[in-house]
């Protein structure tokens, strides 16, 4: 079967003009989709496309058929906002993703496995969109292959076989083999290790789950499963796709031509990777080693392995991506120590220096006040549900709302924010096809605020109407008034079709959806909740803000009273806010000597070294509510333990059941538990807690809390760290200067990290070396590897 029914005149190649004539005049025989294959909820993201507003499918394949700007392969078509994309790319070259409510349509010849125009077919001059005078720069001389519209498969022409409008031509891909530096800004397409074997994809888990997130890291450009260098080794590596083999450089040649200069400062300029002047003693005093020198310290941080990177004499440097200058000292006591620098003035009021604005924290809030121009919480998901790109990148979207345009917008990571005062916070997303939109956050409650009558609590024993103000879960049965959406358009009536025509979702299609008048509902069950469609002739639709209704049931993850989210440490001095961490439980005997995560009413979970005391569970008890050790706080409830379950594997992660569930309120409330194999990104900053030794810094008997980074399993497990004494079931996080750590007393503690307004509990205290030693981080047990172990254990019991 031809892949489109010409109609046939014996003895006649088609010229491109019949070919144009045929298409255009509508010769072709048959349905214009039949030359397509359809997949539901499917949606690719393409290197090049372009936007129409078409009213159904047919049109939208009129508009690939006539696309113009480049080839068009594919095309998108969406119900609820009819949006029409057309694509050069198809599921062959690019990732497919699942999308609700979305239409991919391919063209049929373009996923069909042809040989790359090793059928001898001739190509003909291209006498249409593609010409020399129209393109008189890409050399289209005679009919040889070229690739005038920039497709990513390379060369192309048009040819003479009429079933065959184009085909690409068999010519090898040239590819960067060659790495400047230490290839940091390596882009090749090498994706084997040193020794042979194949990498694992950057996006993949298995068969080695890591924090080297793609989407967390957008500069690094992390695609496939090619090598890359994201964290400061001599060369790019990657993660193998042997279980048996975590790890591996890949064998990439430097290249022969000279770097891209940079230009070296004196002063320290952001982590001071281009710091190129003489300071070379530590913070403590120390003279540096020299970076030729292996004594009194061995080390791989030489010129050879990191020729781009200045290390001259013994002069402070970062070749490695570390927070700021340092180098190896020559104290053999002390291997390495950061360098103090002067910071380079970016800001200055008659010649004199502004102090820098000091660090803040990532704070969670789940809602804003204003317009959010003073919201500093750590959401960094859009309304519909994209992620947030950060504000230092210029990938996938270019733009100039950036931290240093931007000083005093705290633009951090890919919070959302309102540097530029719009009507909510917002961001910049990470589809290419969306530059930005706002964020799924809503308006904080003034806490005088009252609630309408219709909206107040039923009082018990008295079975009140339906609260119609507020939405539960997605919003599918709301049925309130509100009628203007998040951004404060105006919705446009369910049965009209003024000024946006649409079929799929009248009162007719969906009777049960209460779609009388023009106000918010949720017909086809989106996740992200109520919409409508605008009397705005540029905003097809979009989400309505509606409050989520009261819940006499907890959220999991939010505390009632704010953290401090201080700066400190548990081995330091940060006390933290009585009840702002109301999941940390105290397992005691007659005192306090570890700590747990309450994760249900009636289940914690803690580590197994924390229960060598005894194997009988009457010897334990726990206490919630808590903010002194001591435990004799009105708000302390107090449980013994019914069961243990360690887990049968050996790791050291455990699960209470106490005798009886805890009562939740304002200063007891469980964390939240991660999906199953989940893994946190590196750099990913969380928070432990706990009544553990200070060492004598202060706060004892008070609950404290700090904060540091994830840091990769990978890094962690590097000779001058951790030596390999990490598992793959368990993770690290500190600061690797020392510092700030957990110490004895604090282990079975939580470890959480923000998510979406919620903390996620990620790890269960466990050991390290030392407290808050350098180059010591702890070590925490993964609690995503053993989801399954928790769910079916509380399940059966």
């Amino acid at each position: 079967m031809l892949p489109f029914p010409w109609p046939q005149r014996a003895g006649h190649h088609y010229t491109w003009a019949d070919i144009l004539m045929h298409r255009h005049v509508g010769l072709l025989q048959g349905d214009i989709l039949d030359d397509y294959v359809r997949t539901d909820g499917a949606w690719i993201l393409g290197q090049q496309s372009q936007f129409y507003r078409t009213s159904n499918k047919e049109a939208c394949a009129e508009k690939c058929d006539a696309e113009t700007e480049f080839t068009c392969r594919s095309f998108l078509f969406t119900n609820k906002d009819q949006q029409c994309i057309t694509l050069a790319d198809n599921s062959k070259t690019t990732t497919l993703l699942r999308k609700a409510g979305a239409i991919l349509f391919e063209k049929r010849r373009n996923i069909w496995s042809l040989q790359q125009n090793n059928n001898n077919y001739l190509c003909i001059f291209p006498p249409h969109s593609f010409s020399p005078t129209s393109h008189p720069n890409h050399g289209l001389e005679e009919n040889y292959c070229r690739n005038p519209d920039n497709d990513d498969k390379g060369p192309w022409c048009y040819t003479t076989d009429p079933t065959i409008r184009f085909d690409f031509c068999n010519i090898p891909e040239c590819e960067e083999e060659c790495m400047h530096c230490s290839g940091e800004n390596y882009q090749g397409k090498i994706s084997q290790t040193e020794s042979g074997l194949q990498c694992q994809a950057w996006a993949a888990q298995e068969p080695h789950a890591h924090g080297y997130i793609p989407s967390n890291f957008p500069e690094k450009n992390l695609k496939s499963n090619y090598c890359r260098n994201p964290d400061g080794e001599p060369r790019p590596w990657c993660f193998t796709t042997s279980p048996v083999k975590r790890w591996e450089f890949c064998n990439i040649p430097r290249c022969t031509t000279p770097p891209p200069t940079t230009t070296g400062v004196q002063c320290l300029d952001g982590k001071g990777d281009n710091y190129r002047g003489k300071v070379s003693v530590t913070v403590s005093g120390t003279p540096c080693q020299a970076w030729t020198s292996q004594d009194p310290h061995k080390h791989a941080r030489t010129p050879e392995n990191y020729p781009c990177k200045g290390l001259e004499e013994n002069y402070c440097r970062n070749p490695d991506g570390e927070t700021t200058p340092w180098c190896y000292t020559t104290d053999p006591q002390k291997r390495w120590e950061y360098c103090t620098i002067p910071k380079c003035s970016s800001s200055t009021v008659y010649g004199i220096e502004l102090p820098a604005k000091p660090e803040q924290l990532p704070v969670v809030e789940d809602c804003y006040n204003g317009r959010g121009t003073g919201y500093r919480g750590t959401t960094s998901v859009t309304i519909s549900g994209k992620k947030c790109q950060a504000w230092s990148s210029m990938r996938p979207h270019r733009h100039t709302k950036t931290p240093s345009a931007y000083p005093n917008a705290d633009l951090r990571s890919n919070y959302c924010r309102n540097p530029d005062n719009d009507k909510s916070p917002w961001c910049y997303t990470t589809d290419p096809s969306t530059r930005w939109e706002f964020c799924n956050l809503q308006k904080c409650q003034s806490p005088v605020q009252q609630q309408p009558e219709s909206t107040q609590a039923p009082i018990a024993g008295i079975t009140a109407s339906p609260i119609e103000d507020c939405k539960t879960g997605n919003g599918k049965d709301y049925r309130g008034k509100i009628a203007t959406t998040v951004s404060g358009k105006t919705c446009q009536p369910w049965r009209s079709q003024v000024p946006h025509r649409h079929d799929a979702f009248t009162p007719l299609t969906h009777p049960r959806a209460g779609l009388e008048s023009n106000y918010c509902r949720n017909p086809d069950g989106d996740i992200n909740g109520p919409w409508c469609y605008t009397t705005d002739l540029n905003k097809q639709w979009e989400y309505c803000d509606i409050p989520r209704c009261p819940s006499p049931e907890y959220e999991c993850g939010k505390a009632k009273y704010k953290p401090v989210e201080c700066p400190g440490r548990i081995v330091g001095g940060c006390i933290a806010n009585p009840h702002s961490w109301p999941w940390q439980i105290s397992l005691r005997t007659n005192m306090h000597f570890c700590g747990g995560t309450l994760i249900d009413p009636q289940w914690v979970l803690t580590a197994t070294h924390c229960l060598e005391r005894s194997s009988r569970p009457s010897y334990y008890r726990v206490a919630v509510g808590l903010h002194t050790e001591g435990a004799r706080e009105p708000s302390a409830q107090h449980r013994s333990i019914e069961r243990i379950f360690k887990e049968p594997n050996g790791a050291d992660i455990a699960l209470l059941k106490l005798s009886s569930p805890v009562l939740i309120n304002d200063k007891v409330i469980p964390a939240c538990l991660p999906p199953a194999n989940s893994v946190v990104a590196s750099e990913t900053v969380c928070f432990v807690t706990g009544w553990g030794d200070t060492k004598g810094t202060g706060g004892e008997g008070l609950l404290k809390e700090t904060n540091f980074p994830i840091i990769e399993n990978k890094v962690c497990n590097r000779p001058e760290f951790l030596n390999g004494k990490v598992r793959n079931t368990e993770l690290c996080a500190g600061v690797i200067d020392g510092g700030t750590d957990t110490c004895q007393g604090d282990s079975g503690g939580p470890l959480v990290c923000p998510e979406q307004n919620q903390y996620v509990l990620h790890g269960v205290t466990s050991w390290g070396l030392g407290c808050a030693q350098p180059m010591k981080p702890g070590v925490y047990v993964r609690v995503s590897r053993f989801i399954p172990w928790i769910e079916k254990t509380i399940r059966e019991n």
